[in-house]
């Protein structure tokens, strides 16, 4: 059977093997807990910092024939992920992404826990909890929209965000239990939101907050998540282990 012959067959059977066959083309967009920040190997990407560990490059790395477009980069908002939509792949089958913690004010959150009183942080958290809340929810939709927009035969994938610490933990010095708290509770509205939005545009999402249970900070094993480290842009961002066992593994099993 000639090879034009097979396929007509294969269509008017309704197998669908070719297109699997040809390889996914995937799109990995979004900040910086996609480009990899904190797991090394940043190659050429500059202030990118796009880490051939982070989970987008292992996911293609395990899937043969993976045609794969790597747009993710460190510090990137909504708008700014609109903006990497513009160069996914028309052809593309697969885009995931990781948005919201920068528009919600993440570093500014870290920063006045880290200097600031108990009750500074608590507050600092619940000002972004109110901006995750109020308006995060519109911009979350304008950016899926607009992905969706470029890529309309994709499958879109958004990835939460891990909670950071284990409470009570295993750590004794840095910060109080207090802070510790309120980062994870702001974790927690940011991806209830998320999950809300991607819901509505219908997308897929993958909450890793259970992957990085009994390996966040203070936890015993404290392997997935960097504390306060150097250099210090990949503080409070997976490891090498975290982007493998806390992004990779639960978004394999989502989809395949």
């Amino acid at each position: 059977m000639s090879t034009a012959l097979g396929a007509v067959v294969l269509a008017t059977l309704g197998v669908t093997g070719l297109a699997h066959a040809a390889g996914t083309v995937y799109a990995a967009l979004g900040d910086s807990y996609s480009s990899g920040v904190g797991a090394g190997s940043y190659g050429s990407s500059g202030s990118c910092y796009r880490s051939s560990k982070a989970y987008p490059q292992l996911w293609a790395n395990a899937h043969s024939g993976t045609s794969f477009t790597f747009l993710a980069c460190s510090g990137a908002k909504t708008g700014d992920v609109i903006n990497q939509a513009n160069s996914i792949p028309s052809s593309a089958t697969l885009v995931t992404v990781t948005v919201g913690g920068n528009d919600a004010g993440f570093s500014d959150v870290i920063t006045t826990c880290t200097l600031g009183s108990d009750s500074d942080c608590v507050n600092r958290v619940d000002t972004a909890k109110t901006y995750v809340n109020n308006t995060l929810p519109a911009l979350l939709t304008n950016t899926y929209n607009a992905i969706k927009a470029k890529a309309p035969g994709a499958r879109l994938v958004v990835l939460s965000y891990p909670r950071f610490y284990t409470v009570p933990g295993s750590c004794w010095v840095g910060l109080s239990d207090t802070k510790r708290t309120a980062i994870n509770s702001g974790a927690d509205a940011l991806a209830s939101v998320i999950q809300s939005r991607a819901g509505s545009a219908g997308a897929t999402f993958v909450d890793v907050r259970p992957s990085f249970v009994g390996h966040n900070i203070c936890s015993s094993a404290g392997d997935y998540l960097h504390s306060l480290t150097w250099p210090v842009i990949e503080s409070y961002h997976p490891t090498v282990a975290g982007q493998s066992g806390g992004y990779y593994a639960p978004l394999q099993a989502a989809i395949g």
